[in-house]
């Protein structure tokens, strides 16, 4: 399965120099609807539900007494754990689908990036079983259809991206791509919960080096696949990239997600 890369050392360290930042118009989001549903009481855990390497864990810590992020890849949360964090951050090994807690003891369930790995109708019936009332659940990820913005040579630049994405789609899990495309519509309607929202095409935008932009191109897990079927024609298809990429590697893109 295509869940066990993450396992990977190598590629969970790819994947935390790499994968795109934590988006704070997400978090805000986040810790608005739980302000609303909450009613501005004291906020005393979160729980980050497959959070890798904590990209989405460490915004957390400044809201809540308390921070626990779980996954299931030891790796990911060793780089997690070698990260310099908050005090009140912990990191766990263990399945969204099994959450270490007690009933009713968090304020928010929170999965970045991360719930179309799960057993999603698990993970649910858990996330709802650790919440306390009026409590939060939130997934969210990002929407793989970016556009690349960089004066009048967008077009051109977003062509490249155009193939870069065409090639790995040829290493995917169709059910990541299928509820990353639908835009967690499948994941929103298995929530059995009556006070939900699904809210679509949050604009972010991000600036990127040509460097950057490659390691995040090597963070996707699709790369790792496409590595570990063929790393020569894999690192070809890097090195030919970025050269197509590399207009002057000083020179800043911008990408919105």
């Amino acid at each position: 399965m295509a869940v066990q890369l993450f396992n990977k050392t190598s590629f969970s360290a790819t994947y935390q120099k790499g994968m795109i930042p934590a988006a704070n118009e997400i978090v805000q989001l986040i810790l608005s609807y739980v302000e609303k549903k909450t009613n501005g009481r004291a906020l005393e855990m979160a729980v980050d539900v497959g959070c890798g390497t904590g990209r989405y864990t460490i915004p957390l810590a400044s809201h809540f007494k308390k921070v626990l992020g779980t996954d299931i890849s030891v790796s990911q949360i060793n780089v997690a754990k070698e990260d310099s964090t908050p005090k009140n951050v912990f990191y766990l090994v263990a399945p969204a689908e099994k959450l270490p807690l007690r009933d009713a003891s968090v304020d928010l369930v929170t999965a970045g990036l991360a719930a179309h790995w799960f057993n999603f109708d698990k993970f649910a019936s858990e996330a709802i079983r650790v919440l306390k009332t009026n409590g939060c659940l939130a997934v969210h990820a990002y929407h793989p259809d970016m556009d690349i913005e960089y004066n009048d040579l967008s077009h051109e630049l977003n062509v490249v991206l155009s193939e870069v994405w065409d090639t790995l789609y040829q290493y995917d899990d169709e059910k990541v791509t299928e509820n990353m495309l639908s835009q967690y519509q499948q994941i929103f309607q298995a929530v059995l919960l009556k006070d939900k929202e699904w809210i679509t095409n949050v604009p972010v935008t991000i600036q990127m080096s040509v460097s950057d932009l490659m390691w995040y191109i090597r963070s996707i897990y699709m790369s790792e696949a496409f590595m570990e079927k063929n790393i020569i024609k894999a690192e070809e298809f890097f090195i030919k990239t970025e050269k197509k990429y590399s207009i002057n590697d000083t020179r800043l893109l911008n990408l919105p997600s």
